[in-house]
């Protein structure tokens, strides 16, 4: 089987089938299904352990590219009527490429999801290129799908707050109710991924006095957040309430039967109160994390701060905040200017 070794290790293979992958990473037929020869399966194994152990992508975007990258193999053998080798990878031209985009497209995949297959097939093309395996320049040529622009869909102040004192009302458990309290202030009070917040251990977790949270975020980038006091007030609260046994270095979040908590548990949360607050399907756990960056740009908060406690590689991915500040900063004008409400100055 194709196992996942340590967060900073590499992928390990065991068992007969020496390239058969995890059931995340390529369900039941893993590296060893593909519709390429061994020595190509061979590469494709090396750099998916290259992606882990030198790049540290997280186990879901190593699923994400494994796939993407199987789609494209797939597709190419089939076009091309020929299993893939090194030596037919490196003479498709760009019109194969073309021909694979548009058959996403006529699929009905987004042009978002085909641009992230676009960016695994080139990551493996690279890393063969720089390795000498093989190279295709007719890559090069192929224009990335155009993502439509996408605003985060914050929630209002007031909803963000009844979301978070709402919880009570839907479960009846306290040390449950302060556990998904604790975890959706870590949300919307320190901005983080729910991975994020999931992945904390006991000894990582708010503690009494402390000042700033250490945060693991994407590629293992490590960034610091302020803490408010009612975040540590959450933890601190769970933490006495949690009937389960919690070790420095194990999870600190735990699910029901003790063992961790998944994130699926609390988007299940959030289904439940959307309905019963009558909120947008747009209120997931991640939308507390864009409500979090939203209100501070609205409070007067500095974009280039407010990019170093969301942990943006990029300012461009934190300047599509301003977009939402700028459309509620339209409506109040709009619902509140003399001449707005005329229908404009004359």
């Amino acid at each position: 089987t194709f196992q996942r070794g340590t967060r900073h290790g590499s992928l390990a293979i065991s068992g007969p089938q020496s390239r058969a992958c995890h059931k995340g990473m390529a369900g039941t037929a893993g590296i060893a299904g593909l519709p390429a020869d061994g020595d190509l399966q061979g590469l494709i194994e090396a750099w998916l352990n290259w992606l882990d152990a030198e790049r540290r992508y997280s186990e879901h975007t190593l699923e994400a590219y494994f796939r993407d990258l199987s789609g494209f193999l797939r597709f190419a053998a089939e076009h091309q009527g020929e299993k893939a080798t090194r030596e037919l990878l490196s003479r498709l031209r760009l019109a194969d490429y073309r021909a694979w985009l548009a058959r996403r497209a006529a699929d009905g995949l987004s042009a978002s999801s085909s641009a992230r297959a676009l960016a695994a097939v080139r990551s493996f093309h690279r890393w063969a290129a720089r390795r000498q395996h093989f190279e295709n320049p007719a890559l090069n040529l192929v224009r990335t799908p155009k993502r439509p622009h996408s605003v985060p869909k914050a929630l209002a102040v007031e909803d963000a707050a009844a979301t978070l004192d709402s919880i009570g009302l839907l479960e009846e458990r306290p040390w449950v109710i302060k556990r998904d309290t604790a975890v959706l202030l870590l949300l919307y009070g320190c901005g983080l991924r729910i991975g994020e917040a999931l992945s904390l251990t006991a000894r990582e977790a708010p503690q009494p006095g402390q000042e700033v949270l250490l945060v693991t975020g994407k590629g293992g980038k490590e960034r610091q957040v302020p803490l408010l006091p009612v975040v540590i007030e959450g933890a601190i609260s769970y933490r006495e309430a949690c009937p389960h046994e919690l070790p420095p270095d194990a999870p600190f979040f735990r699910g029901i039967r003790g063992g961790p908590l998944g994130p699926r548990a609390v988007q299940e949360r959030l289904q439940k109160l959307r309905g019963y607050l009558g909120l947008p399907a747009s209120a997931t756990p991640h939308a507390l994390r864009h409500s979090f960056a939203t209100h501070l740009l609205s409070g007067g908060g500095d974009l280039r701060a407010i990019q170093e406690l969301l942990g943006h590689a990029s300012l461009s991915t934190t300047q599509r905040y301003t977009a939402v500040d700028s459309a509620h900063l339209s409506a109040v004008y709009k619902a509140a200017h003399p001449r707005a409400r005329e229908g404009g100055a004359r």
